[in-house]
């Protein structure tokens, strides 16, 4: 039946046919032919897709998003193929629909995750471009699935935690090196040439289907320039400076978590380690039976560090398995602090005043806690340090985070802190979990501290004095005795006498007084033993004959807490993790369960509590603000290959590179102290900017035109000739591609030179082909003759087209 019979066709309809005509009169684009561009595109797309299933970690539950999007981009781009030369207005209004539907379906996730819309970011773009691959009949099309898998990738390096993220950049360059070829090519409109039929080509010569495609896609050349690409940026990588981050307030914090915290009180901590506790939920049993117990002997749980718990006991014995347990991000490296202890039992250490601990409420909009309880106004500097945690296996209910934490972002609705600054979950930290801390943290300068004085308040003096009676004598005479040696032998100096050199005194003298080694096992306590006296004087169960001093590491540091006590300086016992294994290409610092150990912080009034670690083996000051990871990762590098130098070798280097590097920091921060030197040093600085760009563009000249002659002089006298008169073609904008023949180039720029330009070219070009393909004499006088005039006849035109009359 005749369209005629239809007069509700859109084209007779009063408002929509006008547009609908226009929508037909608009020239069909001109669609990209290139099988190979589309493949390679798609796959640089499923890439940036599987970069991203990878950064994030899929859970159990959810279906991986390259399992979908993967298929159906490569379908839309199959159907996109087979209808590149049709309109596809259907489609498109269909597409437009679904983009529609996946920008509502974003809002609405959106509202819940408001804190960190990374991931929520990159779905919607997921989706977006597989709707988008219904539609690529150009290269412009494919030129923003380019775009979308770029962005992809580089959304997938913000959220990646582990190496595993490293093969995937690795396959993306792959794939993006013949991308940009090819998208070059199609931009010169060098497809038409080569993928066209072989009609378009005299019989005699078909089209080489693969020549061009060996030309700069041959596997060799693709190796090289990826090995240079990689080079490349791995040089670039370590030698970027490492400058502290978070400069945007939108730290990454997990989804809420939907949990009633009603009847939460924050006085229990949860330990699977310890008997008789589990997990608060029942759907998460396993490894809930813990073999710590609190009191008596026993043996250490292989999995959850003893060390976190309303109370401790230290006549354990055995050792932890290593396994990661969190992965930081933070500003500085530091003591990841968790727990405080301000009671010693004689066995261990407990929390007298849990039950003072009171729970925070935050905004239902947002997930900041305010945590900054203290009610003393400290006098010391502080430097507000940033750390973002992920659990990588299920932790207590306590939360991590550099002293003194004064913001916490948190995914649960409510958290708890006690007396000590301890921060308390609802639940424990499973894997998976993430929240970030903002901590200001104290700079350390011993001037200051060791001035302190001995004013301490009553609600120091109160908590932090507690010795148990039956010792207190005896360890505090052992201490006197011990400082007292000291002020013998540095009688000539400056004795020992403020808090802080005693306490840095007495952590030395533990970390290395052979009397007290690092026992792996030590004996257990007798009953009613203590170990403090235990460490210090021997263990009653030590073998017959054979006299046990020392201990593993947290008994050093609670010997030192109960001796700085003893001798009036208030002291505590902090538990916590160990900076951990710094990863240079993540930025990460990778934390085990091993990594978890007992330190004393000692109390200095008006300055807070600093800690000291007298456990052998470790830094006696843990590592703070002092320290930064600007170019930590040349600095690994470095301490990598200074491993396999001899020592002389190694300091010969380190005063040669440091000089050097001194010296240059010196010159660019005097050239910049110019700008700040009033009028004078501004133009100053700007004149010698000038003229040291004015020598730097010279030197390229320079440089350019001495690596062309070394290379020109490397060829043979013909070879030579012939590529100087294709640089000159070249200066003309007539560049020759590889494809083409020395008589199809000539045949090609004929028509843009004279005469007698035409007659030099295809004379040398004659020349060149015999004596290459011919063996034939050629006769280099004349031929360099021809080239000095063609040379001439060039630069000629161009000065007359540079200084018109």
């Amino acid at each position: 039946m005749s369209n005629s019979f239809y007069p509700w066709k859109v084209q007779n309809l009063p408002i929509l046919g006008p547009l609908w005509r226009q929508i037909k009169a608009v020239p069909k684009p001109i669609p990209e032919n290139s099988i190979l561009l589309r493949v390679m595109v798609q796959g640089l797309v499923i890439v940036g897709i599987i970069a991203i299933d990878v950064a994030a970690g899929v859970a159990t539950d959810e279906l991986p998003l390259t399992f979908w999007a993967g298929p159906l981009s490569i379908i839309g781009a199959i159907w996109s193929w087979y209808n590149r030369y049709k309109r596809n207005l259907p489609a498109k209004f269909l597409l437009a629909i679904g983009m529609l539907l996946a920008l509502a379906a974003f809002l609405s996730r959106l509202i819940g995750e408001l804190n960190d819309t990374r991931l929520v970011l990159a779905e919607l773009l997921i989706q977006l471009q597989v709707l988008h691959s219904f539609d690529l009949p150009m290269r412009k099309d494919l030129g923003y699935s380019m775009v979308i898998g770029l962005i992809l990738l580089g959304v997938a390096g913000t959220i990646s935690q582990t190496l595993t993220y490293g093969p995937v950049l690795l396959v993306f360059i792959v794939f993006a090196i013949p991308c940009l070829i090819l998208d070059y090519r199609s931009r010169l409109g060098l497809h038409s040439k080569f993928f066209g039929n072989k009609s378009e080509f005299p019989k005699q010569r078909q089209p080489p289907k693969m020549s061009l495609l060996n030309a700069t896609l041959s596997p060799k050349r693709l190796t090289i320039l990826l090995l240079v690409i990689i080079g490349s940026g791995m040089a670039i990588f370590a030698f970027l400076p490492r400058l502290p981050g978070y400069q945007l307030r939108t730290f990454p914090v997990s989804s809420p978590i939907n949990l009633d915290v009603e009847n939460f009180d924050g006085r229990r901590i949860t330990n699977p380690g310890y008997i008789s506790q589990g997990r608060e939920n029942e759907d998460a049993s396993e490894n809930s039976n813990g073999t710590n117990q609190e009191s008596g002997p026993g043996n250490l749980d292989t999995t959850y560090y003893y060390g976190f718990n309303t109370k401790i006991n230290q006549n354990l014995r055995g050792q932890l398995i290593p396994q990661v347990v969190m992965r930081v991000r933070s500003q500085a490296e530091g003591f990841w602090r968790v727990l405080a202890f301000d009671k010693y039992t004689g066995e261990g250490w407990e929390i007298s005043r849990n039950d003072n601990t009171i729970t925070l409420d935050r905004l239902h909009w947002s997930y900041q806690f305010s945590v900054n309880l203290r009610k003393n106004n400290y006098q010391n500097e502080t430097k507000e340090v940033i750390q973002s945690y992920t659990v990588v296996s299920q932790l207590p209910n306590l939360i991590p985070a550099l002293y003194e934490a004064i913001k916490v972002y948190f995914p649960t609705k409510k958290i708890a802190i006690d007396p000590d600054g301890n921060l308390r979950s609802p639940l424990e930290l499973r894997e998976g979990l993430t929240y970030t801390v903002i901590s200001n943290v104290p700079y350390r300068d011993r001037s200051i501290l060791a001035h302190t004085g001995t004013n301490y308040p009553e609600s120091i003096t109160k908590y932090y004095l507690q010795i148990p009676p039956e010792i207190a004598e005896k360890v505090r005479q052992k201490t006197e005795e011990i400082l007292a040696n000291k002020n013998q032998v540095a009688k000539a100096s400056k004795p020992i006498i403020s808090p802080y050199e005693k306490a840095l005194y007495l952590a030395q003298y533990l970390k290395q007084n052979p009397n007290y080694k690092l026992q792996k096992a030590p004996p257990f306590l007798a009953e009613d033993e203590d170990l403090v006296s235990a460490f210090l004087f021997g263990y009653q169960n030590s073998p017959e004959g054979e006299k046990i001093m020392g201990g593993y590491g947290d008994h050093f540091s609670t010997v030192l807490t109960i001796m700085l006590r003893s001798i009036g300086i208030p002291a505590r016992l902090v538990g916590g993790y160990a900076p951990g294994e710094f990863n240079p290409f993540t930025g990460l610092y990778v934390v085990k369960n091993t990594d978890a150990y007992m330190m004393t912080e000692v109390y200095f009034p008006e300055h807070g509590w600093f800690a000291f670690n007298p456990i052998p083996g470790m830094q006696l000051i843990p590592p703070s603000i002092e320290k930064n990871q600007t170019f930590t990762a040349l600095i690994t590098f470095w301490k990598w290959v200074a491993s396999w130098l001899p020592s002389p070798v190694t300091g010969f280097l380190e005063r040669s590179i440091g000089g050097i590097f001194r010296w240059i920091l010196g010159i660019i921060g005097w050239f910049f102290a110019l700008f700040f030197q009033g009028w004078q040093g501004i133009f100053g600085g700007l004149i010698l900017a000038t003229i040291l760009a004015f020598l730097g563009w010279l030197l390229c000249i320079f440089w350019r035109k001495w690596r062309y002659g070394y290379w020109l002089s490397r060829l043979s006298p013909m070879e030579s000739i012939y590529q100087q008169m294709l640089n000159l073609m070249a200066s003309k904008g007539l560049v020759k591609h590889g494809f083409q023949t020395p008589f199809e180039y000539t045949k090609a720029i004929e028509e843009y030179n004279s005469t007698n330009e035409a007659e030099i070219i295809e004379e040398i070009s004659q020349a060149y082909v015999g004596w290459r393909y011919g063996s034939k004499k050629v006769d280099l006088t004349r031929l360099k003759n021809l080239l000095r005039s063609l040379r001439r006849s060039i630069r000629g035109k161009l000065n007359s087209n540079t200084n018109p009359k």
